[in-house]
């Protein structure tokens, strides 16, 4: 028997398609009856932005691939233009569905709880229809600003993702008592010299639709009970006719683009990185035009206009049977007094490894504590940062920072222990999709607060989630570490899965120095001895562990791989799993978006299982275990199995070695593998199926499962300090 070539195309999923069926598994969860209807509303909300990300990214990338005649096919055998041809078709059928969705089972489902979102105009009261009038006259119309477009006026730059209301006009006739009601623009084109005929034309015109003013517009209702919308481009369609009073409108409709935002920047030619990507965030807002959502319906003449203008192919263009832009849902999802309609918001419970009443360096001495966000609170996280930049005894404070929040805790605490006379010194990641212009800001007050800022390797993100803080004791300096799988951000840990590590370890200790000295200086250690980072150590380790299990299962000894990750689509680790599955190793995988990877391919990989979960929470942590022969080994960290974690970042890959916490880490795991709520798995043909419930088996929802564990853990912990107090010896001052 030859040998057998793991890494032929047919062997492989596409990545876009692939993430095309995970935003269709974020659509299930608005199309399930049995969560609460404004639930579904956000999970519908989150397609729409998903899919507008995956546009002005991804898209995008491969647009720019085809016009440069880049042929080079994907490790699944597809060239950017073949790729290009079917993202369209499904892309095409995703957005049907989602609004299929939201006419006939979102709409519905809201009118049946006295919600009402009125699709058309026609369908107001006369009382509505003159509050609504009123509403335009007062609150809209100052803001609006009209554009003509004619032979002299050029079509104006529409904003990347505006929402825009078009027209075609023409000028009114002359009145029959002789006024003139186009003065003006007789005036004007008289100037131009290219005056015409009035009944001869036909111009473009359009208005975006203010983003500062709420998207839906509540209006009075027939009932006490009732809520009633309008969405706010259906009031500026209505009334579109004054904001040009001189003219006919012919048609209204509305419009939305989406453009190229995957930021090209020279590093090596840039002198000051912060200047280079304020300048090139400017364009984001003006790049190519690559998609362009008009609802359905428009008139071909305004559509010819549009097309034309903003040179988009009748393929790229999405006639939509609803409103546009439906991450508006986002917002109704919270509408104040239907709480029976969404799910109970959880509150992450204290950490379980942490006593709270103890100082967090005394206790991270005493152990390494592992969290578990968003069961569990970030505040250990803050608190640490916090602690740090009060505590007298605290030298300095290293930090690398990806994405924060808009009122970041952390960011304070920084600049405060910079302003205490600390050395501070921060890695703020400029090259952070989406929060580029929020991490320049960043940058510059802490900067101004005294901290060392730096900006990472040029070529490479830093993507690792580190602190350190280096604090002077009785027995000598010692450092305290927090590592982690998502960012340091407070808003976020309250929505993402995520898992992090304070350890004392004085092996990691040296290990993060050696990190910190790496991206500031460019010295890079000899050896390391706790941490794996990339690009240069982690893909190789990865591919030693994977291989380690091959050689045990062919030794005939028990071989098992579990990992959790956001993406699997590395041709070269996805290889290696086949070779380690067709050698018998056992492999289950918890990937919730991209997957290259394929089950079921005879004698290649039967022996491995893939699910997702989609639930309330993003699933965002990164997890891998390796049986080792029974001296098994948990590792946690940033980066997920693709080649620009693994080749193009600063990535941290940290072992949990703590028996008890190691112990936690695989039961995580585990619950997530015996989820038969929310998991669905992949099936040989590539599509996902919910995992079908045994009714023997326990109904098992992960995420719901893990926060009754750390509400339990919280309730025991009442019971235990009341005990405690209830048998406690009375004082003396007491009894007097």
């Amino acid at each position: 028997m030859g040998k057998i070539n793991y890494q032929k195309s047919e062997n492989f999923y596409n990545r876009e398609l692939s993430w095309i069926l995970f935003n269709y598994r974020v659509l299930e969860e608005a199309q399930d009856e049995t969560l609460p209807l404004l639930d579904r509303l956000k999970f519908l909300s989150i397609t729409a932005s998903n899919l507008d990300e995956f546009f002005m990214i991804r898209v995008a990338s491969l647009k720019d691939m085809v016009q440069v005649n880049y042929t080079k096919k994907d490790i699944a055998g597809m060239t950017p233009s073949v790729q290009l041809e079917e993202i369209s078709k499904k892309t095409h059928e995703l957005a049907a569905e989602q609004y299929h969705t939201y006419n006939k089972g979102l709409l519905p489902g809201l009118s049946k709880e006295h919600i009402h979102i009125l699709n058309h105009y026609e369908d107001l009261t006369a009382e509505q229809a003159a509050y609504v009038d009123g509403y335009f006259r007062s609150e809209v119309y100052p803001v609006l600003t009209p554009m003509a477009v004619d032979s002299s006026r050029p079509f104006p730059l529409i904003r990347n993702k505006s929402l825009n209301i078009g027209a075609m006009l023409t000028a009114k006739q002359h009145a029959e008592d002789g006024e003139h009601k186009g003065q003006f623009k007789e005036l004007y084109l008289s100037h131009t010299s290219k005056k015409k005929k009035h009944q001869e034309e036909m111009d473009f015109a359009t208005v975006q639709v203010p983003s500062g003013l709420p998207r839906f517009v509540e209006i009075p209702s027939e009932g006490e009970e009732e809520k009633t919308f309008i969405l706010l481009e259906q009031i500026i369609e209505k009334n579109i006719h004054r904001l040009f009073m001189n003219y006919e409108v012919l048609c209204a409709f509305p419009y939305r683009v989406m453009r190229n935002a995957d930021l090209t920047i020279e590093e090596d030619e840039a002198a000051d990185l912060l200047i280079e990507i304020e300048r090139q965030l400017k364009k984001r807002q003006w790049g190519e035009a690559i998609r362009l959502e008009v609802e359905a319906g428009m008139d071909e003449r305004l559509l010819k206009v549009l097309t034309d203008k903003l040179k988009i192919r009748q393929e790229d263009i999405f006639h939509l049977n609803g409103p546009l832009d439906l991450t508006f849902l986002m917002k109704l999802s919270s509408l104040e007094g239907f709480d029976h309609l969404r799910s109970k918001k959880y509150t992450p419970q204290p950490a379980k490894w942490l006593q709270g009443e103890e100082k967090i360096f005394d206790q991270i001495k005493d152990h390494d504590i592992l969290l578990h966000h968003p069961y569990e609170t970030f505040d250990p996280v803050v608190d640490f940062v916090k602690q740090a930049a009060k505590d007298p005894d605290v030298l300095a404070i290293k930090q690398t920072l990806y994405r924060v929040s808009s009122n970041s805790p952390i960011i304070s605490s920084l600049a405060a222990a910079a302003e205490n006379g600390k050395q501070v010194t921060v890695l703020v990641e400029l090259k952070a999709r989406f929060d580029e212009e929020n991490n320049i800001n960043w940058a510059r007050k802490l900067e101004q607060a005294g901290c060392h800022v730096i900006y990472g390797l040029v070529g490479l993100k830093t993507h690792s989630k580190i602190t350190l803080v280096v604090r002077k004791e009785e027995d000598g300096i010692r450092r305290y570490v927090h590592l982690g799988t998502g960012n340091y951000n407070d808003s976020t840990a309250k929505l993402y899965t995520d898992m992090g590590l304070l350890t004392h370890q004085k092996a990691i200790g040296e290990d993060a120095t050696a990190v910190f000295n790496m991206l500031s200086g460019y010295s890079e250690p000899a050896v390391w001895n706790k941490l794996i980072v990339a690009p240069i150590w982690l893909r190789d380790r990865f591919l030693a562990m994977i291989h380690r299990e091959r050689d045990f299962a062919r030794e005939g000894k028990k071989a098992f791989i579990k990992a959790k990750m956001n993406s699997l689509c590395d041709a070269e680790i996805i290889a290696a799993l086949y070779e380690a599955s067709a050698a018998g190793v056992k492999i289950d995988l918890v990937i919730r978006g991209i997957c290259c990877l394929k089950v079921g391919i005879p004698d290649i990989s039967e022996n491995i299982t893939v699910r997702s979960i989609v639930g309330d929470f993003l699933e965002h942590s990164r997890i891998y275990y390796f049986h080792n022969n029974g001296m098994e080994e948990v590792y946690m960290g940033s980066a997920d199995w693709m080649p620009r974690n693994l080749d193009k970042r600063v990535e941290i890959l940290f072992p949990v070695e703590d028996n008890a916490l190691k112990e936690e880490v695989i039961h995580i795991l585990d619950i997530q593998l015996r989820d038969n709520m929310k998991a669905r798995e992949m099936k040989p043909d590539g599509s996902y199926q919910r995992v079908k419930k045994n009714r023997s088996k326990e109904r098992i929802c992960a995420q719901e499962y893990f926060c009754k564990e750390a509400l339990a853990v919280t309730e025991s912990r009442k019971k235990s300090a009341k005990s405690e107090r209830r048998f406690e010896p009375m004082t003396s001052e007491e009894m007097e």
